[in-house]
C-alpha cells in the first residue's frame, strides 16, 4: 500500500511539473511587412516566436487570418527568414480545469495578450515599446505587469469633468481651459513649435504623474525632447515610452498602447495623470501600414476603415476614472499635412476628442510663441469648469483678437480711419496687451491664477457679477 501511495505521489509530482506540448506551425510566405504561417490556430493579438537555425528568434503578432493561414506582423526585420521556419505560440493553451492541475506561474490562461511592466519604478526612465530601458540607468525593477489589451471604463461610471487643470501655459489656462480628465488634440504642421509646447506642459502642469509617448518621431528628437524640452526636473515625475520611426509599425502601435496602460495604472492608483502622445497621426499611419499589408482596401486618402475604428478605441481609454479615483488628462498631437485642417486624421480626431488646439504657421513665422490660433481652437469642457465671468471674458478677448485680424490689411495700408468703427478702435487699443497675454517663453511658467488675473485686467466688467 505504501508503494502505491508513493507511486501516486510521484505521478502527481510529474504531472504538476510537466511541460505541456507546445503548439507549432511553419512559415510559408513573407511578403513585404506580413508573414504567413500554417499549422496554428491562434486568436488575433496572440504573440508568436519564429525560430530558424542560424538566425536569432523573431517575435511576431497575429494581426489577421484567412482560412487556415495566419497573418503575422514581425516586431523586427525579417532578413534571413526562409520557408518552413518554425512558428511557436508564446502562450500555450491552459490545462483543462477538470484535471485539477495547477497552471505554471508563467502561464496566463485568462489572457493571451502581451503583459508589460508598469508602476513607480518607471518614473524617471525612458523605455521602448516592450518596456526595456533605453537609458543607461540599469535594469527595471518593476512590481507589476499589465496586459496591453484593456477596455475603457463604462462611461456612466466615470467621474464628470468638473475641475480645471493648470497646464502652466497662459493662453491655454485663460482662453482654452482644460479640465481634469479631458482629451485634447494639438493640431499642427511640422516646425511650428508643438514639441516645445508639449514640453512646457510636461514641466509646468499640476499633475502627479506625466506619461509621454513618442510614437513614430525621429530618433534624434527623442533625446532632444528629453534633455532640452522636458528637462531633468520634468523627467523625475515622468515616464517616457519611445517608439521612433525606424521601428516596425507593430512596435509603434504597441508603444501607443503601452503609453496608455502606464497612464491607466497611475490613474487606478488615484493619481492625476498628464498623458502626452506625440503623435496620434503616426499611430494611425502604423495601423494603415499593417492594414494595407494584410489586404484591407484603402478608403479616405489611402487610410483603410480600420484606422478610423482604432482611433476611438485608443482615445476612449483616457479620461477620468471612477468616482473618487484618479484621472488621465490627455494631449494628442495631430500632424496636418500641408497645414490642412481637413486632413482625414485631423478631422476624425476633432470628432472624438474633447477639444483641439491649432498651432498657426503664420503666427510662428511672425515670432509669436506659443503659436496658438485662438480663433480655430476650442475647449469643449470649458463651459462646465469655469465661472460665467471667465467664460465671457475669454469670448470677449477672442472677439477683439478676431476683429483686428479681419481688418489687418486695411490698417496696414492706412485705409482705416480711427473713429469709423468704435469696436475696432477698442480692439486696437487692447491688442498689444492681448498679444502679451498670449505669448510666453518656453522657460516661463504661468499658473492658472496668473492667467486669470491677466484676463481680468483686460475685461474687468465681465467679472463683476461673478459669484465664484
Amino acid at each position: 500500500m505504501a508503494d502505491l501511495l508513493d507511486w501516486i505521489d510521484e505521478c502527481k509530482f510529474l504531472v504538476e511539473h510537466s511541460q505541456p506540448q507546445v503548439a507549432t506551425g511553419k512559415l510559408t510566405r513573407v511578403a513585404g511587412l506580413v508573414m504567413e504561417a500554417v499549422g496554428l490556430k491562434l486568436p488575433v493579438g496572440s504573440v508568436c516566436t519564429v525560430v530558424q537555425k542560424g538566425a536569432p528568434p523573431l517575435e511576431a503578432e497575429v494581426v489577421g487570418f484567412n482560412g487556415d493561414k495566419l497573418f503575422l506582423m514581425p516586431a523586427t526585420d525579417v532578413h534571413g527568414m526562409t520557408p518552413g521556419a518554425k512558428v511557436i505560440a508564446q502562450e500555450p493553451p491552459p490545462i483543462a480545469p477538470k484535471l485539477g492541475v495547477k497552471a505554471h506561474p508563467w502561464r496566463r490562461p485568462e489572457d493571451k495578450t502581451k503583459h508589460l511592466p508598469v508602476g513607480d519604478s518607471l518614473l524617471g526612465r525612458v523605455v521602448d515599446s516592450n518596456g526595456r530601458p533605453l537609458d543607461t540607468l540599469g535594469e527595471l525593477k518593476f512590481e507589476k505587469r499589465s496586459p496591453l489589451a484593456a477596455r475603457p471604463i463604462n462611461p456612466l461610471e466615470r467621474e464628470p469633468i468638473t475641475e480645471p487643470m493648470d497646464v502652466g501655459v497662459r493662453a491655454i489656462n485663460a482662453l482654452l481651459t482644460v479640465g481634469r480628465g479631458q482629451r485634447i488634440g494639438l493640431m499642427a504642421g511640422s516646425g511650428v513649435g508643438k514639441s516645445v509646447l508639449l514640453g512646457m506642459m510636461a514641466r509646468y502642469t499640476k499633475a502627479d504623474r506625466v506619461v509621454v509617448g513618442l510614437i513614430g518621431e525621429r530618433g534624434r528628437e527623442v533625446k532632444e525632447f528629453i534633455e532640452q524640452i522636458l528637462g531633468e526636473e520634468g523627467l523625475k515625475r515622468s515616464v517616457v515610452i519611445a517608439a521612433p520611426a525606424d521601428v516596425s509599425p507593430l512596435l509603434r502601435m504597441q508603444g501607443a498602447a503601452y503609453t496608455q496602460i502606464v497612464a491607466e495604472h497611475f490613474r487606478d492608483q488615484g493619481h492625476n495623470v498628464l498623458m502626452i502622445m506625440d503623435s496620434l497621426t503616426r499611430y494611425a499611419m502604423a495601423q494603415r501600414e499593417i492594414a494595407l499589408a494584410i489586404g484591407e482596401p484603402p478608403a479616405t486618402k489611402g487610410y483603410p476603415p480600420s484606422v478610423f475604428a482604432k482611433l476611438p478605441t485608443l482615445v476612449e481609454r483616457a479620461g477620468n476614472g471612477r468616482k473618487g479615483g484618479g484621472s488621465i488628462t490627455a494631449f494628442y498631437t495631430v500632424l496636418t499635412e500641408g497645414d490642412d485642417q481637413q486632413d482625414p486624421i485631423a478631422d476624425s480626431a476633432r470628432a472624438i476628442l474633447d477639444g483641439h488646439i491649432v498651432l498657426s504657421r503664420q503666427l510662428a513665422e511672425s515670432g509669436h510663441y506659443p503659436a496658438i490660433d485662438i480663433e480655430q481652437s476650442i475647449s469643449r469642457a470649458m463651459h462646465n469648469i469655469v465661472p460665467a465671468g471667465h467664460l465671457n471674458a475669454a469670448r470677449g478677448l477672442k472677439a477683439a483678437f478676431s476683429k483686428v485680424q479681419r481688418n489687418r490689411d486695411l490698417i496696414t495700408v492706412g485705409a482705416y480711419s480711427p473713429g469709423a468703427d468704435p469696436q475696432l478702435d477698442h480692439s486696437l487699443a487692447l491688442y498689444p496687451k492681448i498679444e502679451n497675454l498670449l505669448q510666453q517663453s518656453m522657460l516661463e511658467s504661468a499658473s492658472f491664477d496668473e492667467a486669470l488675473a491677466g484676463l481680468q485686467s483686460l475685461f474687468p466688467n465681465e467679472f463683476k457679477n461673478d459669484k465664484h
